[in-house]
């Protein structure tokens, strides 16, 4: 029997009680200092927290991204190891503060009450809010911008175990987090060494060392153009297959066959289309070290293409070209005199400057598949490491939610207790 199971033989053998939030806590929503008012955030010494803080840093937080001066402090500060839980937009993520703070108004600030605070422990409480935050966005008061119904999230039930079994909870998933969080780290690290492995090879394999012709895009293209804007709001899940400078970045790798996103052509002038072969590349972005990310299409449907896309049309073979622009040599000089600031540019002038060794059409085929052969290698090496990490935390999940779980005690035995 572990020591959980004997602290609730022992202190509740009967189940536990269960409060209403609103019973525990005060609630009060976040705010944000005037934005008008620079002296507000210059030399902040006020934590100010916002969503990005527990994206970025976790949800057991002391310090915040941002910060603000004192001057900006509209009212009381919240007390430390209070909760914040996002109530607005993106619902239920939350997190312990373990220092006096204010918060954005996305979220609403839980401080325990103070008959409240010898029998809660605040990191039991954390815990427990990923129970209540899957009820939380299954109780959403719909309106043009997604929020909670208060009334309904202060009826949400919390137990009252002892003190001492919140502690032991406590400790178990302290440990098991600490765990979760080295597996993670372990196979991260090796997922990165996978990948630098990966693009040592292929960056290696296409060096060439001057044994074969260097040419220049412009060189061996037979036509060069760039697509024409397909808006966000004209996509659809059906229709014509068309491709968008975004998703160059976000979903496709050296080479693919099926569009992520389709739209009626009808509603597209002046239209651009691609075909098998094409090499795409992205000429607007937000990095230098990423502009001009480019991919080859080796699909059969004719294919739309929206703006801020420039398509190079060859006779050389597409993949072959898609990995050899993938290079760290090849990105460098899709980089050169680029200026870093909030969106980069490039144009059809510098892309068709690039420079590439272009070998006879039979080796870079046989090239194409020696990398082929590699990289599903490398991604069903990196699929089973991104599985070993899920399944270790599902594992935690259900183990968290099964510790968080108690018998409620029946009214009677309460009733009991109170007259004892």
């Amino acid at each position: 029997m572990s020591r959980l199971d004997e602290l609730i033989k022992e202190l509740c053998p009967n189940g536990v009680e269960y409060k209403e939030l609103g019973e525990i806590f005060n609630l009060k929503n976040g705010y944000t200092p005037s934005k008008s008012n620079s002296e507000y955030w210059e030399n902040g010494d006020v934590n100010w927290f916002r969503i990005e803080d527990i994206n970025t840093n976790g949800g057991v937080l002391e310090n915040s991204i941002q910060r603000v001066n004192i001057r900006g402090i509209k009212g009381n500060l919240f007390a430390a190891k209070s909760l914040i839980v996002s109530t607005t937009a993106t619902i239920g993520k939350h997190a312990l503060i373990l220092k006096e703070f204010i918060c954005n108004q996305q979220f609403t600030c839980l401080t325990i009450k103070k008959n409240y605070e010898k029998i809660y422990n605040s990191k039991f409480m954390y815990y427990y809010f990923f129970k209540i935050s899957e009820l939380v966005k299954k109780n959403l008061k719909v309106s043009s911008f997604p929020s909670v119904d208060m009334d309904k999230f202060k009826k949400f039930s919390i137990p009252l175990p002892p003190l001492e079994v919140q502690e032991e909870i406590v400790r178990i998933l302290d440990d098991y987090t600490k765990s979760v969080e080295e597996l993670k780290e372990k196979l991260n690290k090796e997922l990165i060494a996978r990948k630098k492995q990966y693009s040592w090879y292929r960056d290696y394999l296409l060096k060439f060392e001057n044994k074969v012709e260097i040419v220049k895009l412009k060189d061996i293209a037979t036509e060069i153009y760039r697509g024409n804007g397909i808006k966000r709001e004209e996509v659809r899940e059906t229709g014509t297959p068309c491709v968008r400078y975004g998703e160059i970045y976000t979903e496709y790798g050296i080479s693919f066959e099926k569009t992520k996103s389709y739209t009626d052509e009808n509603l597209i002038t002046n239209k651009k289309y691609i075909e098998y072969g094409d090499i795409l590349f992205a000429i607007t972005g937000e990095s230098v070290e990423e502009i001009g990310k480019s991919t080859a299409y080796i699909g059969k449907e004719k294919c739309l293409v929206g703006g801020d896309i420039l398509v190079i049309k060859h006779k050389q073979d597409p993949v072959y070209l898609s990995y050899v622009l993938s290079t760290e040599n090849a990105q460098k000089q899709k980089s050169k005199g680029k200026i870093k600031s909030k969106v980069v540019h490039t144009n059809a002038t510098d892309i068709g400057e690039i420079e590439i060794p272009l070998p006879p059409l039979e080796v870079q085929k046989r090239i194409v598949e020696v990398l082929d052969n590699f990289e599903k290698t490398c991604k069903e090496l990196n699929i089973e490491l991104s599985s070993e990490i899920e399944v270790k935390q599902k594992e935690y999940e259900f183990v968290r939610n099964y510790l968080l779980t108690f018998e409620e005690k029946s009214r009677q035995a309460i009733l009991a207790c109170e007259l004892a």
